[in-house]
């Protein structure tokens, strides 16, 4: 049934906890915790958390290292 709204035909791409800490290279304990300070959002339906793709793509965006801010830790 179409109920005329733009996002009608996108389909959500539904991602692990283990396949979100995966991609992101950190453990589970770690993207756990990104999850309850708030920094990434999850679902959890019935006894599985789940992530949608673009909000980790959109997660993966606030991690880039903005130019010069790695001075601090050239050694020269």
């Amino acid at each position: 049934m179409d109920d005329g709204s733009i996002n009608s035909n996108i389909k959500v791409q539904w991602m692990s906890s283990n396949e979100a800490a995966q991609r992101l290279g950190v453990t589970t304990a770690t993207l756990y915790r990104f999850i309850d300070e708030g920094r990434l959002p999850a679902y959890r339906m019935g006894r599985v958390i789940r992530l949608k793709e673009s909000e980790l793509e959109d997660f993966e965006r606030t991690c880039l290292i903005q130019p010069g801010s790695l001075s601090h830790l050239i050694q020269e």
